[in-house]
């Protein structure tokens, strides 16, 4: 049987066009963190805690003359999102406590991303294996920023300075545009549930857009004034909107009546 890439686990074709990516991020923190801590240690920081959040955060807290213990804090205040991705991929899971925490620990942001199946759903197979294209990247990565520090001099110099935003914009955007990014399977869908369905939904695609929005707001306000990685990590409250749950339209009341 010949191996094709559409034969591969889903998690692990998903996360194909993202490894690029994720390896020039881990550049830029070697290239940053090699100068600082030295290169064993931002490697082994990225063997260990992996998470591009928590390490540049611990990594400004030091730039700009803050204690490690701040940093620390900082770092690990950043990867408190993992609760709540924790506590949502929950239900799916199966297995002993074992398999249920080797799974978590390979949990990453992408991984959350590609697992979603919608209305609380994940595949935990797909954020498995999910994870070897976007952990060893992130090492490898680091390796060549840490190992070419003084030939690429300074990350801002390529452009790798906006790596970091725009890799979770793409994360955030098909959830902000499901229709249109996924266009033909949505509404072939959509057609398959009945017209009435569809535009019944609509109104619930809006929240993504609000909670990003409302986000956005948070992290320009508190920018001035608040430490670095701060505004990013308020900005999360915005999320909280989603606990609310949404509201059914008429023609679902009806709907669910005549069934």
């Amino acid at each position: 049987m010949k191996w094709t890439p559409k034969a591969w686990p889903e998690g692990l074709r998903a996360s194909v066009p993202i490894a690029l990516p994720v390896a020039a991020i881990g550049m830029s923190f070697g290239l940053l963190a090699a100068p600082l801590l030295g290169s064993l240690p931002s490697i082994m920081m990225s063997a260990i805690v992996w998470s591009g959040t928590a390490q540049f955060a611990a990594l400004s807290i030091l730039t700009s003359g803050g204690g490690t213990a701040l940093a620390a804090s900082a770092g690990l205040l950043a990867n408190t999102r993992f609760l709540p991705m924790g506590f949502a991929i929950a239900p799916s899971m199966e297995g002993g406590p074992l398999r249920r925490l080797l799974t978590g620990a390979l949990l990453a942001d992408a991984s959350f991303v590609i697992g979603h199946r919608g209305g609380g759903r994940f595949d935990i197979s797909a954020i498995a294996w999910a994870a070897p294209l976007q952990y060893l990247p992130w090492i490898g990565g680091t390796i060549v920023g840490v190992v070419g520090a003084n030939a690429i001099g300074d990350p801002a110099r390529w452009g790798l300075d906006v790596l970091f935003p725009v890799f979770y914009l793409s994360l955030l955007l098909p959830d902000l545009f499901p229709e249109r990014l996924q266009g033909g399977s949505r509404r072939t869908r959509g057609r398959a549930d009945g017209p009435s369905r569809h535009r019944s939904a609509a109104p619930q695609n809006l929240r993504p857009i609000i909670v990003a929005v409302f986000a956005a707001a948070i992290t320009l306000a508190l920018t001035p004034v608040a430490p670095p990685g701060v505004p990013v990590l308020v900005a999360a409250v915005a999320a909280l909107i989603g606990l609310r749950p949404p509201r059914q339209s008429a023609t679902q009341v009806s709907g669910g009546d005549e069934a």
